[in-house]
């Protein structure tokens, strides 16, 4: 869990690097009990903040407030749904995840959130559950919207679709099942380089619980980067670090950006 002390040095990291986005992502960032305070300290900053949300947390006795805490200081909210069938996101999520998600988006749907006049963001994030590569995000954000206004009264803004990456806990799956070398050939099969001018470590920089900074969330869990050390939030502020040209740390594993339709992951902060 990030210290209270990294935390304090966000609001000056934002301001220093003139940064316009704060993604926020756990876990479930929620339950820090840092959450609310870095909110508070930030949205002054003309910048906007996400809350990459797994939607159950909304529900839990200890945090029935968040969903007007959120839409009073016009957070974004991405949310975790990868399907609009129930029996897929409960094979991949846990039994009775859907129907508390359903519940959740209701709630925020409420509140205003993912209808265009009211200016609160609220996308989804659908991934593939196994070795395949996602579909095209718009003609897939299509049919969500339709059978989530249909079966559920559902609306939202944006789909975002998301590759697997076949590292840690997946890599593992698909080793035991002997599909691990044939997915990365799909991978690499499928690169497409119109993809290259959208991936997220172009523009973002990941930052980890100990206040350590990664090209992106991939790269932060596999503890991949190009210098020596990761840098420290404490000490870019100390030795002002200049991100414009500094090299990627790239491996085997970046063709799950670009392959097929590409990922439309974000960089976030843990």
């Amino acid at each position: 869990m990030m210290a209270n002390e990294t935390i304090s040095l966000i609001p000056e990291i934002l301001k220093e690097y003139k940064l316009k986005t704060l993604d926020i992502t756990g876990g479930a960032p929620e339950m820090h009990p840092g959450f609310k305070e870095l909110i508070l300290n930030t949205k002054g900053l003309n910048i906007q903040i996400i809350d990459r949300c797994n939607l159950t947390i909304l529900l839990e006795p200890n945090y029935i407030y968040l969903p007007e805490f959120l839409a009073e200081n016009k957070i974004k909210i991405i949310a975790s749904l990868p399907c609009y069938e129930e029996g897929n996101v409960d094979h991949q999520r846990g039994r009775g995840v859907f129907q508390k998600s359903i519940e959740a988006l209701k709630i925020l749907n409420k509140l205003g959130y993912g209808l265009i006049e009211s200016g609160l963001e609220l996308d989804l994030v659908y991934n593939p559950q196994g070795d395949s590569l996602p579909p095209s995000q718009s003609g897939l954000q299509e049919i969500y919207k339709e059978e989530l206004l249909k079966r559920h009264g559902i609306r939202f803004n944006k789909l975002l679709v998301i590759t697997n990456m076949p590292i840690k806990r997946f890599a593992t799956q698909l080793d035991i099942e002997g599909k691990l070398i044939s997915y990365k050939s799909l991978l690499k099969d499928n690169y497409n380089s119109s993809n290259l001018d959208s991936i997220m470590c172009l523009e973002t920089i990941s930052v980890d619980w100990q206040g350590y900074i990664f090209d992106c969330d991939f790269n932060q869990q596999l503890r991949y980067i190009n210098t020596t050390k990761p840098y420290s939030l404490k000490e870019l502020l100390k030795e002002k670090v200049k991100f414009e040209g500094m090299p990627i740390a790239v491996a085997e594993h970046c063709f799950g950006c670009t392959a097929g339709s590409g990922s439309s992951c974000g960089g976030s902060l843990n």
